[in-house]
């Protein structure tokens, strides 16, 4: 017995309320994921709801060529959380100065003393190195490392060429290294 294929994302835009839940709920939580990784759990929140308001009222103009809506997605998630590039800036500032990670939800005490304290030191260095980036730079980086997602899917996502998102990703890498290898030698 051989199950429906299931529709594409650009279908369920397509196909109206009830069809663009499945699409809520085939994308919230990664949305919601990347979304918390960078803001306060209540800004993610309210953000990761925002996303679908915004994707909900403009799907007139989705490109129904593309059958995944992951980067469309993250497109406008990247838009709601530029908006707030302010708070997430101040955090990897903070983060940088105190090595407390208030996202951080491991469990500490799986952990021995000595790797919380080297992950803090880490932690504290690549926050420092985050916090310097461009926000462009910031932005491509932290969808390709958190969200996982392809050039081609943040070049959609952004809205610039292949190109452009290389030449940032390979500009944000080069300064992350030379200020972990700075934080490393002091």
């Amino acid at each position: 017995m051989s199950t429906a294929p299931a529709c594409t994302d650009a279908q369920l835009i397509a196909a109206g309320p009830e069809a663009f839940e499945q699409l809520f709920e085939r994308h919230h939580a990664r949305i919601h994921g990347w979304l918390r990784r960078r803001l306060t759990p209540t800004t993610a929140e309210d953000l990761a709801a925002e996303v679908f308001v915004q994707a909900w009222a403009g799907r007139d103009r989705y490109d129904v060529r593309f059958a995944d809506a992951t980067p469309w997605l993250f497109g406008i998630a990247s838009n709601l959380a530029r908006r707030h590039h302010r708070q997430e800036r101040r955090a990897l500032q903070a983060l940088a100065r105190s090595g407390v990670d208030p996202l951080d939800r491991a469990d500490a005490g799986s952990r021995s003393a000595d790797d919380r304290v080297d992950a803090g030191v880490q932690r504290q260095a690549l926050a420092g190195a985050l916090a310097a980036l461009r926000r462009p730079e910031r932005e491509v980086l932290l969808l390709h490392a958190w969200a996982e997602l392809s050039y081609e899917e943040i070049a959609i996502a952004t809205g610039v060429p292949v190109g452009t998102v290389r030449s940032r990703l390979h500009r944000a890498r080069q300064h992350v290294r030379t200020h972990l290898d700075e934080s490393e030698a002091s």
